[in-house]
């Protein structure tokens, strides 16, 4: 059964600690089980204008919200022991280390994969493998920098790979692929 949870980051500037939003997407049985998302306050109030162009989110939409910190009760049981899927895996999962080590918060056990690398192996003929690229070779429509709809899009593209290699779990994908899972 292919089983995992999709995550996206937006950040408010360059500094990996600085997400300003969060998205899950946790897939039981080739199905989506449940979704997330949330704003959050960055733990400094600086947002690079390039940030702010891609995503939208502004400072005085996370100035009331809370800091990371106070959301990791909630969001740790969901990522603990997962498999996570991101794309560009390298991006989200710095930006969640660098969270647990800025509040000094404890960590999670669970191992990763990249959907970009994942679709290059899948898909190696699309011009790129950005999200948007092989989510629109996929058929999948989003609005891309919104996390809600890139953790979904990166969902379809796990999903859609497993169903074309014929694999039935996470690992047979990773297997087939050639490819193996990070620790995070």
């Amino acid at each position: 059964m292919i089983n995992f949870t999709a995550i996206d980051f937006e950040t408010a500037n360059k500094y990996a600690n600085s997400a300003c939003s969060l998205a899950a997407v946790t897939i039981q049985d080739n199905t989506c089980a449940n979704e997330a998302y949330t704003l959050i306050k960055p733990p400094f109030m600086v947002f690079s204008p390039d940030n702010i162009r891609i995503h939208g989110i502004t400072p005085d939409q996370v100035a009331d919200k809370p800091k990371f910190d106070a959301l990791w009760n909630d969001i740790r049981p969901h990522l603990e022991g997962q498999i996570l899927v991101a794309h560009y895996a390298v991006f989200d999962t710095r930006v969640l280390r660098s969270l647990i080590k800025t509040y000094h918060l404890p960590g999670i056990t669970a191992k990763y994969a990249c959907t970009v690398e994942i679709s290059r192996k899948v898909w190696p003929d699309l011009r790129n493998h950005k999200l948007d690229t092989v989510a629109g070779f996929l058929g999948f429509s989003f609005h891309h920098h919104q996390a809600l709809d890139d953790a979904r899009a990166c969902a379809v593209i796990a999903c859609k790979a497993a169903e074309k290699v014929g694999a039935s779990s996470m690992d047979e994908l990773m297997d087939t692929l050639g490819l193996s899972f990070k620790t995070l």
